[in-house]
């Protein structure tokens, strides 16, 4: 063999062997990333090859899969039952655009993937096993109530169990069918297209992602971090505070609404019932803002992790600010913002003696067979605030509901406490202000107890009739109703 076929062969040789490592590379190494990758349109073939699993509310499903017909490749696609009044708990699963909320969290158990699913058999063989269903903690009473309240305003409302931290309700408006998007037809598109065009944007979660200044639902913080730091000694002490209250550094008043209401040197508890703002702006300057942010944080605020198991938006209280900043602060405004999620963690805190259960909406992920592969038991408590101060609160917020703000709260044969908030919107409160109230009812009979947080972003009603007690407070009592009887 001459030199020139010698290196021709040579050189050919290191070009098969060349080939050969790099298929072995890409078989082995890079092919289970391909079969991942979210462009594979295999993985999607296969992800709607079977129906999937469900999610359950009250024992019933309220998700299912029906066979798409026709030329489609994907045999099956998601189906809701009441979509728009469940969607802020499921979230949707599109055969296009993805999935998001518990649909996108356990895609893995609903579609079969997930490896906990699996016998060992199934994974020797790398079959699909058959998908498991997520178990929620909402209670379709609750849910129910929320959403026929709301209406056609825009807003969210959360209830939750205090003892637990079960989330009996979650409702955002306005909503979206997640059924209208699940295809991967025109008319998925066309119903895709109007969603995201949509300036009220329909598929945030407003009670989850959405924080917002909270107004004077905030000034439940600032009185428990004034009991607790000892500034007063008991919700019934006279404070120092002169009405209207000059926050320091500047000639801007800090007024209330009501002019004739009794807010010059008032308790704590007449401060709660009239809401006045020069008494809270005056204590959060009094504490200083490292004391006021400490309380906040022991109720949530700050919390850039808060899962449930969707992770919320983290509501803040600001760092940096003068006195008179902090002073606004104290009336929830400012920087100062919240989710519906986390007012609801600080009346259910209260109502629960100062300790503070983890908020949760899923109490167990199952696999075919019904069997719990994860359980989620009610969370160990956190202590916020004494129980001493806890107790001073309920009765403050009690007598807001039974004579002061709140009244429209009130519920036969139940103990109501509650707080209104209205708060600014827009440069120099130019846009219709936000309308808060959050609560909590006991059952005089059953003991039986539930926490809400209701926010309207917007409504129909007039700017001079936009209050926490005139739009959020009935949402509230209904929700509250439904959860005490059921």
């Amino acid at each position: 063999m001459n030199k020139t076929i010698r290196r021709a062969s040579v050189f050919t040789l290191l070009l098969i062997l060349a080939l050969l490592v790099r298929a072995t590379w890409v078989q082995f190494y890079d092919g289970q990333a391909l079969a991942d990758n979210d462009k594979n349109r295999r993985k999607t073939i296969a992800q709607y090859a079977y129906p999937l699993g469900d999610i359950i509310v009250g024992g019933k499903a309220v998700t299912g899969s029906a066979r798409t017909g026709g030329s489609s490749d994907l045999a099956y696609k998601r189906t809701y039952e009441n979509g728009s009044l469940y969607s802020a708990v499921t979230g949707y699963t599109s055969q296009v655009y993805g999935s998001t909320q518990l649909e996108s969290i356990y895609q893995g158990v609903l579609d079969g993937t997930d490896v906990r699913l699996k016998n060992p058999l199934d994974t020797l063989t790398n079959k699909r096993a058959d998908p498991g269903d997520v178990v929620t903690t909402i209670d379709p009473a609750v849910q129910k109530a929320a959403y026929k309240a709301l209406g056609d305003k825009k807003g969210a409302a959360v209830a939750i169990d205090p003892d637990t931290g079960k989330i009996l309700g979650m409702v955002s408006t306005p909503s979206y069918d997640p059924s209208k998007i699940s295809g991967s037809g025109s008319s998925d598109a066309q119903a895709w297209k109007a969603l995201t065009e949509d300036e009220d944007s329909p598929t945030t979660n407003r009670a989850l992602k959405q924080a917002l200044p909270p107004g004077s639902t905030f000034k439940l913080v600032v009185a428990a971090a004034a009991l607790e730091d000892g500034l007063y000694g008991s919700v019934d002490e006279r404070t120092d505070s002169p009405n209207p209250y000059l926050l320091p550094g500047t000639s801007t008043y800090l007024k209330n609404e009501s002019a004739s209401a009794p807010c010059e040197d008032a308790t704590i508890r007449t401060a709660l019932q009239y809401s006045c703002n020069n008494v809270f702006g005056k204590l959060a300057v009094t504490l200083g803002q490292d004391k006021v942010r400490a309380m906040a944080e022991k109720f949530g605020f700050d919390d850039a992790k808060l899962d449930v198991p969707v992770r919320a938006a983290e509501s803040v209280y600001p760092s940096g600010m003068d006195k008179a900043q902090t002073g606004l602060s104290g009336i929830g405004q400012f920087d100062v913002t919240a989710t519906p999620l986390q007012i609801a963690m600080v009346s259910a805190t209260i109502a629960n003696g100062g300790k503070l259960a983890s908020p949760h909406m899923v109490s167990e992920v199952t696999d075919a067979d019904g069997d719990a592969i994860t359980s989620y038991p009610d969370s160990d408590d956190s202590r916020v605030v004494s129980e001493s101060t806890a107790s001073q609160l309920r009765s403050a917020m009690e007598t807001v509901v039974s004579k002061g703000t709140g009244t429209n709260a009130q519920i036969p044969g139940a103990t109501v406490g509650g707080k209104t908030g209205t708060a600014q919107h827009g440069e120099n409160n130019s846009q219709t202000p936000y309308a808060w109230f959050t609560s909590y009812a006991k059952d005089d009979s059953t003991g039986k107890k539930v926490a809400v947080a209701v926010l309207v972003e917007q409504s129909d009603a007039a700017r001079s009739e936009v209050s926490g007690n005139g739009l959020a407070a009935p949402i509230a009592k209904a929700m509250m109703a439904a959860a005490l009887a059921g």
